[in-house]
């Protein structure tokens, strides 16, 4: 290198980094390392000598004018700046690599030019400074990074250059679209194809600033976009659901959007099982054909073939080295001959649960033909994975979601009247205490003789109340009046018995809520559902009683099972059916709520010692798990799981039910806030005090099924538990959950 400088003296052109960028000057003096240079732009700066970038030179003379000395800088400049772009830095890493691990860059010039000069060395050092993610400066070398450093480097560049983008682009905007959500303004139409918006970020920080804030939708708490959120989020308020008001104002989800269904993992409509399509049509053929399983299902893994993720799937490699002895014969399933009835709402298509009663000596013996989807069902499976990810299905307002496809739980296996359907009985004796005894529980095909509704069932039981020889309504529950009455008598019988044992029955209808209209348009109306608390009754007693049979039974042989516990001791004096708003609020407070759990417990509520839930194996998956323990048991004479397999299934099943819980339980008090709001605040709802204290007062509102709360002051020194009331509401916000008691006044 000709023209290279070993110290730095005055009339040497040198460089050094200023701003992350490298800077060219000369020397005018220098000082005990102390430097001034003069800069292109004709000013001077004082420099330490230790600063210099590691390529010196070339040397001019000491004495050059400053408009001379300015022409030079310029010159090396240009020169220096043309040598690197021409600089073929990725052929410079992929010979360095493996040969050297630092090096100058005289050494990275000299691999493409012999005897490089100062300005073809600068070059060199210019390119591989830009280039961090294959070198890395530590002076006076560079650090030749490892191919897969490089990689790691590239894709921390990508997303540092994407973030950078995302924040210069995506601030702005979000806070355009804030005052669209607050109405302040109308979003502007988005640039055509070709064209650019000053209002709207370009199309990838787009499709980046929807995914954080769809990430931030479904998981406010996350940690993976959370910074950036931050940054982003500088300017707006801090409200709830702000990620989810941005995107409804953006037009990337419609108004009133079921967030809860996203934060639960839960696919709404009925596509989500397409790729497991073969399998599902393998269990439409195995209804249909009402047969005996194939043994194959209870082969090696079958006792343990467990349906969760890796975790639980571990289990199926615990199974028993000898299949299991079957105790069936191939061929169909021995018919049963009973006229088994249903009763539903009229809109239920997925009919799990059918009764038959017949009087005995000493009370009645009911038989419960349960719809059979465990017989047939593949535990593990991919379709089962998706299943348990759902675990219940949702019904609400604007829809039902169900937990199987719709092929299964409402046709297939949906114990539909005049068809022949797979089942599982369970025949109970009861006394005429309403005590029950031991079950027998068997396999059957069975074929109904009607599905029934609630309002056509209560309507015959209102007709047989007021006379035994009262005309009955002319409905298709009129031909079954004997099974209603009979089952209403079972029924009354096992509540009474409950209620000696200490069950709390809550007798509280709840309100029907119907939409009209699409989207920002809809409507909400909420009033009283239609009555039929008789055949409700007759119905609920029976699916408690054949829990609490099969619950015993399986106490009988050992086997464990999923139960539903409430484990908690209530006062003798709160057994009994409650029906007023204060005394249920009262009782409430000192009940826990109920949980699954493997250990038998006792259910408070219920006034029993253990409780099986199986009778909805269609709509609930620890039903289906239920159903499959006993399944299993009646083909084989063992159980399919162990207590510690059912016990990891409830690991992996609790978060899934949860979630589907939550969408449950908001998602209709949503669509009640928007009814009140859209009621506006100038309405006066009757009520009924619940609960009151020296701050607030909590009122319940009986017809629309909820409970709200004013400040103690707005309701006059007569306020108690149980005072008839009338309140106005208004502070509705529906997506915050907010309601309040604006005003009140005493009924009378």
């Amino acid at each position: 290198m000709s023209d290279c400088v070993r110290y730095p003296a005055p009339g040497c052109v040198v460089e050094y980094m200023e701003g992350n960028a490298v800077q060219i000057a000369l020397i005018t003096e220098e000082v005990g390392g102390r430097l001034r240079l003069l800069l292109p732009n004709r000013r001077e700066t004082r420099l330490n000598a230790s600063r210099l970038l590691p390529w010196l030179g070339p040397m001019h003379g000491a004495d050059l004018g400053r408009e001379e000395a300015v022409r030079l800088l310029e010159q090396h400049k240009k020169s220096r700046e043309d040598l690197a772009a021409d600089v073929p830095v990725m052929d410079v890493w992929e010979l360095a690599q493996g040969e050297v691990s630092v090096a100058p860059a005289t050494w990275f010039a000299e691999l493409f030019t012999s005897d490089p000069s100062t300005d073809q060395v600068s070059a060199y050092g210019r390119a591989l400074l830009a280039c961090k993610s294959h070198f890395r400066f530590q002076p006076p070398d560079f650090q030749v990074f490892p191919a897969d450093m490089v990689e790691k480097r590239l894709v921390e560049e990508k997303n540092r250059l994407e973030r950078e983008a995302l924040i210069a682009g995506g601030a702005a905007f979000l806070r355009m679209l804030w005052d669209v959500a607050c109405r302040k303004r109308e979003l502007p139409p988005p640039p055509s194809e070709g064209s650019v918006s000053v209002e709207w970020p370009s199309d990838e920080v787009a499709e980046s600033l929807e995914e954080v804030l769809r990430s931030r939708m479904v998981d406010p708490e996350g940690q993976e976009y959370d910074a950036l959120w931050r940054t982003l989020g500088k300017g707006l308020p801090d409200v709830p659901h702000l990620p989810l008001q941005l995107l409804v104002a953006w037009g990337k989800v419609p108004p009133h959007y079921n967030f809860w269904l996203d934060r639960a993992g839960y696919v709404s409509g009925d596509t989500w099982w397409t790729p497991h399509s073969e399998q599902v049509d393998a269990l439409v053929r195995a209804a249909q054909s009402c047969e005996m399983p194939d043994a194959a299902l209870f082969a090696s893994a079958a006792p343990a073939g467990c349906m969760c993720d890796e975790d639980i799937s571990a289990v199926a490699t615990e199974a028993p080295a000898a299949s299991p002895s079957l105790l069936f014969e191939p061929g169909p399933l021995p018919e049963s001959p009973l006229p088994f009835i249903s009763i539903d709402s009229a809109s239920t298509r997925d009919v799990d649960d059918a009764f038959h009663v017949q009087p005995t000596e000493d009370g009645y013996l009911l038989t419960l033909a349960l719809a059979c989807p465990a017989l047939y069902w593949p535990f593990g499976s991919p379709l089962d994975k998706a299943v348990l990810h759902r675990g219940t299905s949702i019904y609400l307002p604007e829809g039902d979601c169900h937990m199987l496809p719709e092929v299964l739980g409402t046709a297939a296996y949906s114990l539909i009247a005049n068809e022949s359907r797979p089942a599982m009985c369970v025949e109970v004796p009861v006394d005429s205490s309403g005590r029950f005894g031991p079950c027998r529980v068997y396999l059957a095909r069975v074929r109904l003789a009607a599905n029934l509704t609630y309002c056509d069932s209560q309507a015959v039981l209102n007709a047989q109340a007021e006379s035994s020889d009262a005309p009955l309504p002319e409905n298709p529950a009129a031909a079954h009046a004997g099974q209603l009455r009979s089952g209403l008598d079972l029924a009354r019988k096992r509540q009474g018995a409950r209620i000696e044992d200490g069950a709390v029955v809550m007798d509280r209808p709840d309100p029907a809520i119907s939409l009209e209209g699409e989207g920002g348009e809809v409507r909400v109306h909420v009033g009283p559902d239609y009555s039929a608390p008789d055949a409700q009754m007759l119905v609920a007693e029976m699916m408690i009683l054949a829990s609490a049979a099969v619950a015993h039974w399986a106490l009988e042989r050992g086997m464990s099972m999923l139960h539903r516990v409430q484990d908690v001791v209530l006062p003798r004096e709160y057994a009994g059916i409650w029906s007023t708003p204060q005394d249920m609020t009262r009782i409430m407070r000192a009940l826990t709520p109920s949980g699954l759990e493997v250990q038998a417990k006792p259910h408070a509520a219920l006034g029993l010692d253990r409780y099986t839930p199986m009778t909805s194996p269609l709509r609930r998956y620890p039903d289906l798990v239920n159903e499959a323990q006993v399944v299993h048991f009646l083909c084989t004479g063992q159980p399919r799981w162990s207590e510690d397999m059912l016990l990891r299934l409830l690991q992996a099943l609790s978060p899934a039910l949860d979630g589907a819980g939550q969408v449950q339980r908001f998602r209709p008090r949503y669509w009640k806030l928007l009814f009140f709001r859209q009621q506006g605040d100038k309405v006066w709802w009757p009520g009924v005090i619940t609960e009151e204290n020296d701050a607030f007062v909590s009122v319940s509102l009986p017809d629309q099924g909820m409970f709200v709360r004013g400040r103690r002051k707005l309701f006059d020194d007569r306020a108690h538990p149980g005072l008839q009331v009338d309140v106005r509401i208004g502070k509705v916000h529906p997506l915050y959950n907010e309601i309040m008691i604006l005003e009140a006044a005493t009924t009378g």
